[in-house]
């Protein structure tokens, strides 16, 4: 009873602060990162978004076309958030090298993206035209299939190879729970 009381008991008040002291400790800098990815491509998607729907209604692109052009100079806006404030933390490499490396990874989204687009609008339309080739049908393929598995994508990718850890972070040590040589 006087466990209970005290607060010694896994899952108790007094221990979940270190619970998540712990978590905030090991995962904190993936939140920040996160955070920061996703306000830098929250920019440049409603850049893209507006860009994409400025092309088809306005000046009457063709919606591949115009989902391409709009992608390259969202893309373009990204590389600068994400190289000087969502990993300025980061080693530089060669910037040359930064750049391919982003805009071919950008370029294996944009896939993704009009490839989603492009089922939802010539596969899926060919079936139902009155539903699939429609302006809202191009913008959830595109924005929130096509986009969203692209992010997930692109962030995974960036991390991995393009703004890359200036060395390797220290591993802490396991807990062993049998004695040495036993």
């Amino acid at each position: 009873m006087a466990a209970t009381m005290t607060g010694d008991q896994p899952g108790s008040p007094q221990t979940r602060p270190g619970l998540v002291r712990a978590l905030l400790d090991r995962f904190g800098h993936l939140v920040r990162e996160l955070s920061k990815f996703a306000t830098v491509g929250g920019i440049a998607f409603l850049i893209d978004f507006a860009l994409f729907n400025y092309l088809t209604t306005v000046r009457d692109v063709e919606q591949v076309t115009a989902k391409t052009i709009s992608t390259v100079i969202a893309a373009s806006v990204a590389f600068v958030g994400n190289r000087f404030w969502t990993w300025r933390h980061r080693r530089r490499s060669n910037p040359a090298r930064e750049y391919a490396l982003f805009f071919f990874f950008n370029a294996v989204g944009l896939g993704i993206a009009v490839a989603c687009l492009a089922i939802s609008r010539y596969g899926l339309g060919s079936i139902w035209p009155g539903v699939f080739q429609t302006p809202l049908a191009d913008n959830i393929a595109s924005f929130i299939v096509g986009t969203g598995l692209g992010t997930l994508f692109r962030f995974w990718s960036y991390r991995r190879f393009v703004f890359v850890e200036a060395g390797n972070p220290p591993v802490p040590e396991a807990a062993h729970d049998r004695p040495p040589g036993a």
